[in-house]
């Protein structure tokens, strides 16, 4: 069998008319943009017409309305609040401060406890007061 070539290859005209199908697609898209502008217009008018004859807001609705949720209150920075906690926490374990000023009782840091702990020992709680 002998193969022939065709100088002139191209595809079949009549299957597909593409002047249609690009009218239709043009026709769609300019529908579309025109309803949302109508859309938007018509909000527009509904907002305005709206603030127009809405009646006035009463003037203690502001000093009256509560400033923020009752409790309990979701965290908004979760991580943000794990962090303050942690720094804090860290600052009454590595810092001399006053638990008790007028009792004389001192907090001391951690890392200072322990070696007094394994210097001095545990000390016994204290005895009972004999009765007589």
């Amino acid at each position: 069998m002998e193969e022939t070539r065709h100088e002139t290859v191209g595809h079949e005209t009549r299957d597909v008319v593409v002047r249609p199908i690009a009218l239709v697609t043009l026709l769609g898209t300019a529908a579309t943009l025109f309803f949302i502008g109508l859309m938007w217009l018509l909000i527009q008018f509904s907002a305005e017409r709206e603030a127009r004859e809405s009646p006035p807001a009463n003037p203690l609705a502001a000093s009256y309305a509560r400033k923020e949720p009752p409790e309990p209150r979701l965290q908004t920075y979760p991580l943000r609040d794990l962090q303050s906690l942690r720094q804090h926490e860290n600052e009454l374990l590595h810092e001399y401060a006053w638990a008790d000023r007028s009792a004389g009782v001192a907090r001391i840091p951690i890392e200072r406890a322990k070696q007094l702990v394994l210097e001095r020992g545990v000390g016994s709680p204290p005895a009972a007061e004999k009765a007589p």
